[in-house]
């Protein structure tokens, strides 16, 4: 099949129905990513069809089947869309300043980081938000595994820090990859919380609340 055949109106313009090279293929395809994002987050997954999609797109209906073959196989690209955009906002630079830096305080550093960047990022894309919590983890196992491999990554990126954290002798020493796992979910809990209350809190204040409280607990000192 090609874009020429899977039009679905004979009169559209040559334009609208091919890209003719692989930056106008990319391009296409991160429209039609874009335009899915806006109609799932607004309908929901059950309730968007894949003409929803095209017409949000400006796009033929056969010309978004041509990039995706389904409306799972869209939703799952958009999951990885969105796991790049979030580690991209993160940044690797952090990670990596981590991994060569064993000063007590850049660890804590970049875990305050990637709990203010993740807040950040979900409150200035509630779009995003709800496509993650809301959506995935109501479509069956297939997106389940999806997310659950999305939010691994993300444990995976803050347990470098923890290690770190622990080799610098400024957290107590334990499992780094449950103390991981801990700080992802207190982070997903709150960002969720957030998607619908308006604490009138920044991003920065509730993550160094989070960072002493995971640090010092609820004890007053």
């Amino acid at each position: 099949m090609s874009d020429l055949q899977a039009s679905d109106t004979p009169g559209e313009s040559r334009n609208m129905r091919r890209a003719s090279n692989d930056e106008e293929k990319s391009k296409r395809r991160d429209e039609i990513l874009a335009a899915a994002k806006r109609v799932f987050a607004q309908s929901g997954f059950h309730s968007t069809t894949m003409a929803d999609v095209a017409k949000e797109a400006g796009l033929s209906y056969g010309t978004v089947y041509w990039y995706f073959d389904s409306k799972e196989a869209l939703f799952h690209a958009l999951m990885d869309a969105e796991e790049e955009a979030l580690r991209a906002y993160i940044g690797q630079s952090v990670i990596d300043n981590v991994l060569s830096n064993n000063e007590p305080e850049v660890a804590l550093a970049a875990i305050r980081h990637a709990i203010t960047a993740t807040l950040e990022f979900f409150e200035s894309d509630r779009e995003s938000a709800r496509l993650l919590f809301r959506d995935s983890l109501s479509l069956g196992d297939k997106f389940e595994q999806h997310l659950f491999g999305i939010y691994e990554r993300f444990i995976g990126d803050i347990e470098l820090a923890v290690v770190a954290a622990q080799n610098a002798g400024r957290i107590r020493q334990g499992p780094p990859k449950m103390a991981a796992f801990s700080v992802a979910a207190l982070i997903g809990q709150v960002a969720l919380r957030r998607l619908v209350t308006d604490d009138g809190l920044s991003s920065e204040v509730v993550a160094d609340f989070i960072v002493e409280l995971l640090l010092n607990g609820l004890v007053p000192r």
